[in-house]
């Protein structure tokens, strides 16, 4: 399984490879493009899928996710920033350190996303104030959002790595303004997902589904769930039969 999402990855992430080699010169813009490629990543993947899913099912039934897709984000940037800083503060040998923990980290995701998908078809119902998917606030959909940028992030497999680590942080530590390199990377990876959300808004179907009647709501949310469900087994059955990661 995780050849064939390496497989799936190289095809797409090909073209945007070569563009970030071809703008090293330009190091904003090769950080943009390597995000991009690591938003395809074979351990990215799902989880940028799942918050299509997520999202997108939010922005048909209510109003675009835009504020939920900004925290979304921004616990991306958190996370890479705060990777990159610790590298850069400490040096190599911490990074080789980390390296032991993002296996376990990425096996989680999996679980949690099939937690995720239970509850949007109707499983079993939660009553904490961090509700991202059926939200009592505002604040609780944007905190719930951000923590989940923030737990796709840390799912590195050898794809990610090598990007992040290796090809990435040289480009950060030789420039002035390397601190805000992964960032840039971190807004790369979520590209897919803005796309996504930019598309339902632009063509006006946000909300469009409720419009429909409650029940054809809770229709698309329950198949929205299954999808993720389905991702999340396969993600779990993917990453908890890998062997090792780097």
């Amino acid at each position: 399984m995780y050849q064939l999402f390496q497989q799936i990855s190289h095809f797409f992430s090909e073209p945007f490879m070569n563009a970030a080699y071809g703008t090293e010169h330009i190091p904003l813009l090769s950080a943009l493009m390597l995000g991009i490629v690591g938003a395809l990543a074979p351990c990215q993947f799902t989880g940028n899928l799942s918050a299509i899913t997520l999202f997108g099912n939010h922005s048909l039934q209510k109003k675009a996710a835009w504020n939920e897709t900004m925290f979304f984000i921004l616990g991306k940037i958190i996370a890479f920033s705060s990777l990159g800083f610790i590298v850069w503060v400490l040096g190599t040998e911490f990074q080789q350190s980390l390296i032991a923990y993002f296996p376990w980290i990425r096996k989680l995701l999996g679980p949690m996303l099939i937690v995720i998908g239970l509850y949007l078809v109707g499983v079993f119902t939660m009553r904490w104030t961090f509700s991202l998917w059926k939200r009592k606030s505002e604040k609780g959909g944007n905190i719930g959002a951000f923590l989940l940028g923030l737990s796709f992030s840390l799912g590195f497999c050898p794809t990610m790595f090598i990007l992040f680590f290796i090809v990435l942080m040289p480009i950060a530590v030789a420039v002035p303004y390397g601190a805000v390199i992964p960032s840039i990377f971190a807004i790369g990876t979520s590209i897919p997902l803005l796309l996504s959300v930019f598309l339902i808004w632009y063509f006006g179907l946000s909300g469009a589904f409720m419009k429909k009647g409650r029940k054809f709501g809770l229709l698309v949310q329950r198949v929205a769930g299954s999808i993720i469900i389905l991702i999340g087994m396969l993600d779990t059955i993917t990453y908890w039969e890998l062997a090792a990661f780097f």
